[in-house]
């Protein structure tokens, strides 16, 4: 079954079949190009006593390995971005000046070049197959996140704003990066690219609402108004992609190798844009803090933390960590297996942080709405892949519990 999704390597997945690490094969079933050369080897499963059935593995030509590997680079570009509108935020002037119509359009863009590279009949075929894990994890995304959203705004008594901001991030879908990390930490990549696409469908409903019932506290929220502008920026987009797929497959592949690339320098552009947006009025206020009076060192980190910016850092940092923690536990307590508890707890820490930047910018006056989802796209990225590096180097399959849970459907 060829699995797509964004700016990973797509592989085959078989319910049956021993699982092999990813970490030793570069595999794909992607269509080549005609200059493209093609190897294939037996491969099996290193240190086995069993006879595996052996796996078709094709190596990519070296522009496409090159392009691959420039979009798995997503954390670096945001951050990079990150630390350039700290320090020049005019950088991004012209894309905030065309906002928040230039945002949709990002995301759009985003969305569709998430589409080409959707096949949804063998994802459709994959959820008949494994309905209880990808039903579980998309449960866990629209409950764990919510909730800790809500309980982190009200333990650091947030202003209204920023908690409408973080309780929005919180309502968001999965964000495609999480594959990213996924396939890094040897997880279940086709269970984060299903969960992907389920919890991105059904936040033309669930987001809206979500944030309606949780945030309605603290500003009037038009759930319906959230509804339609995600319907046209997230959910249009994708099926526009994957109906171009399944009617001009020749033009679509001559661009698919290219649209994750273009998909992730345009995710950080729309993050970096809002951050800068914001960055110059808590970057005055941080360095008043700093220089305003004769306190310590200490007291005056202390004072910066307590600060505005502080406290978006915190909750957000908070937030996703929270979603990484309880997701992993949630998963062990439901019976997964290793490679699915790691799936799992990525896709919930992991936001579609672009989402809630579009949102907050189209629907809501304040441009501190805005701050926590843009934020968070730095933050979040640092600590996923930080987290993806850390289990590249434990093998799942090592592990007491790796066997992987069956669905019983």
């Amino acid at each position: 079954m060829t699995l797509s999704l964004c700016f990973f390597p797509p592989f085959s997945y078989k319910k049956d079949r021993p699982r092999i690490p990813f970490k030793n094969y570069i595999i794909s079933t992607r269509p080549k190009m005609s200059r493209q050369r093609v190897l294939t080897v037996n491969c099996v499963e290193e240190n086995s006593h069993n006879n595996l059935p052996a796996a078709v593995v094709q190596v990519k030509s070296r522009w496409e390995e090159w392009l691959s590997t420039a979009a798995s680079l997503y954390p670096v570009y945001v951050t990079v971005g990150g630390i350039v509108a700290c320090l020049r935020p005019s950088t991004f002037s012209w894309c905030v000046n065309a906002g928040p119509t230039s945002y949709s359009l990002a995301l759009g863009f985003i969305m569709l070049s998430m589409g080409l590279t959707l096949e949804l009949k063998d994802l459709f075929n994959l959820f008949l197959q494994r309905p209880l894990s990808i039903l579980f994890g998309c449960a866990a995304q629209y409950t764990i996140m919510p909730a800790f959203g809500v309980l982190v705004s009200k333990s650091l008594g947030l202003p209204p704003s920023i908690s409408v901001g973080l309780i929005l991030l919180a309502c968001c879908p999965g964000g495609t990066a999480s594959n990213v990390v996924t396939l890094i930490a040897q997880g279940d990549v086709p269970l984060s690219v299903v969960m992907t696409l389920c919890t991105t469908l059904g936040a033309v409903v669930l987001t809206p609402f979500l944030t309606m019932i949780l945030a309605g506290t603290y500003v009037p929220v038009d759930a319906i108004k959230l509804s339609i502008s995600t319907l046209q920026v997230v959910v249009a987009p994708i099926l526009l992609g994957s109906y171009l797929q399944s009617k001009f497959p020749r033009a679509v592949k001559m661009v698919t190798p290219f649209a994750p690339l273009l998909a992730v320098l345009t995710s950080s552009l729309l993050a970096c844009s809002v951050f800068s947006e914001n960055v110059v009025r808590l970057r005055s206020s941080m360095v008043g803090m700093s220089v305003s009076s004769d306190l310590s060192l200490f007291h005056r980190a202390q004072a910066i933390l307590a600060s505005e910016y502080g406290a978006i850092v915190i909750s957000v940092l908070l937030l996703h960590s929270a979603g990484f923690l309880v997701g992993y536990l949630a998963a062990a307590f439901g019976g997964f297996g290793e490679p699915q508890r790691r799936a799992i707890s990525i896709e919930v820490g992991m936001q579609n942080s672009s989402l809630g930047v579009v949102l907050a910018t189209a629907h809501f006056a304040s441009p501190l709405v805005a701050l926590p989802p843009a934020m968070s796209a730095v933050i979040m990225n640092i600590m996923g892949s930080t987290l993806g590096f850390f289990w590249r180097y434990i093998d799942p399959c090592d592990s007491k519990t790796s066997v992987e849970a069956t669905d019983k459907s």
